[in-house]
């Protein structure tokens, strides 16, 4: 435990029982009959009691070192930055495995901590983590991953949160690969054979910003038309491996040039305040071509389950409207990593009978040098979360 700016910290273990076929978590993570998760509890420095947790969790990163929940926590709520078994490393993961883990932090919330309300915040892409989890909480259905192996959270017992807070957040992950998935690759074992006309980075594509609608619909249906090759590759590979019923059963590979949305060279697609030929994650030629895209490493059930938007579990637009419990979506006006598009999409996608939707101008993915607009959606969600009677 420690104290740091008038945030108390609490390191917090969990362990449950898990009986799998093999592993895919590297470590102590999700072996010997166990799956053990790691988070940290935030807390006002006097350690003020709260009846109200807000729980934060990403499927893959880590969330205490990040401006949004600390800002929670420096207000005085109680915070949970909740990590899965995969964080930090994605290649291998799991959706609905995660929805477990987020499972059993609300558990504990409720039944040790004995917290009177859990409020899921989706922050970034957490978002489309909140809306699943919640749906199949409130209802759940899901009883194998989309490859095929059983997973049966109609009987984990979900514990519902009481709201959910979507806030900087997309629609999913597989909706992000959808949309930044570089259609110009046409042999995925040699990312150098290209289609010039359909790759935004070479200054000879005759299509330049700002690109024609006609453009855009090619680019975009090249791009799902990948992803749905790259699919039925991982599913036709996974079903030779289950057929030889040997002990190869999974297999890793490679997906390059997953960063090339178009909206990041024309910023009259979609517009809102982000800098041009720029993204959250620097210069997006270069990260097109580097180890950190998304989806670049990755086995065949975890792109089925994760990246795959035909079978994903983790369609946020799916799932929104599934979910009863309060919803607010907040939009940031100049995000540089969620397509502006995404928050209005999902608002008008739930079908709660008490959802709100609210626009920070100005503010980016992570309010770096916003103090104000930080202040003012720490103050929104505090507020708003007080007319439904849940006090932080």
């Amino acid at each position: 435990m420690s104290t740091e700016n008038n945030i108390h910290t609490e390191w917090v273990h969990l362990a449950y029982d898990e009986r799998s076929v093999f592993n895919e978590t590297y470590g102590f993570a999700g072996n010997q009959g166990k799956i053990n998760v790691e988070g940290l509890r935030l807390r006002p420095a006097a350690l003020t009691p709260s009846d109200t947790l807000l729980v934060y969790m990403h499927p893959s990163s880590t969330m205490q070192l990040l401006p949004v929940p600390r800002a929670m926590a420096a207000s005085g709520a109680h915070v949970l930055c909740a990590g899965s078994r995969y964080q930090r490393n994605d290649s291998a993961l799991i959706m609905e495995k995660v929805l477990l883990d987020l499972g059993a932090y609300i558990r504990h919330a409720k039944e040790v901590w004995k917290y009177r309300h859990v409020v899921l915040v989706g922050w970034s892409g957490g978002g489309s983590l909140a809306a699943t989890y919640q749906s199949q909480a409130e209802s759940p259905t899901i009883t194998h991953t989309p490859g095929g192996d059983p997973v049966n959270l109609v009987d984990a017992g979900l514990i519902p949160a009481d709201a959910v807070i979507w806030q900087a957040a997309h629609l999913s992950r597989a909706h992000l690969l959808a949309e930044g998935l570089d259609p110009s690759v046409r042999d995925e074992l040699n990312p150098d054979d290209r289609d010039p006309e359909l790759d935004i980075y070479d200054p000879s594509n005759p299509n330049q910003p700002p690109y024609t609608p006609e453009y855009i619909a090619r680019y975009r249906a090249a791009q799902m038309a990948r992803m749905r090759r790259i699919t039925a590759w991982a599913k036709a590979t996974l079903a030779r491996l289950k057929e030889r019923n040997g002990a190869e059963m999974e297999r890793g590979f490679v997906v390059h040039r997953t960063y090339a949305d178009p909206r990041f060279m024309d910023p009259s697609l979609d517009p809102n305040g982000r800098k041009p030929r720029w993204s959250y994650l620097g210069n997006p030629e270069a990260v097109n071509n580097g180890p950190i895209g998304l989806g670049r490493f990755s086995t065949l059930r975890s792109w089925i389950s994760q990246w795959s938007l035909d079978d994903t579990c983790a369609n946020g637009l799916k799932c929104i409207a599934k979910v009863r419990a309060p919803v607010l979506v907040i939009e940031n006006g100049a995000d540089d990593a969620v397509p502006q598009p995404h928050s209005r999409m999902l608002f008008e996608a739930a079908t709660s009978s008490d959802k709100r939707f609210h626009l920070i101008p100005g503010a980016t993915h992570y309010y770096a040098g916003q103090p104000d607009l930080m202040n003012e959606v720490t103050q929104l969600i505090r507020d708003w979360l007080g007319e439904r009677g849940i006090r932080i």
